[in-house]
């Protein structure tokens, strides 16, 4: 089970976010459905080529302040 929640809300945040981290990332690429967070963890782990921890702290970093823009 995923560590992290999602909700489709949060997520245009957040995508906002990796985007600007990961600037070679498309929306395609980005694409989430909630409550499957699992299945973006590991894709994310897969573009940006991080380990399992390092995507998952980089999610939760993002929610922490959901309205700042930096990550």
């Amino acid at each position: 089970m995923a560590e992290i929640s999602i909700s489709n809300k949060e997520w245009e945040r957040v995508k906002i976010k990796v985007q600007r981290k990961y600037n070679h990332l498309t929306d395609a690429q980005l694409s989430y459905t909630e409550g499957q967070e699992e299945a973006l963890i590991n894709n994310l782990m897969h573009l940006v080529n991080r380990n399992r921890e390092y995507v998952v702290f980089t999610l939760k970093k993002a929610l922490v302040n959901i309205d700042n823009n930096r990550l």
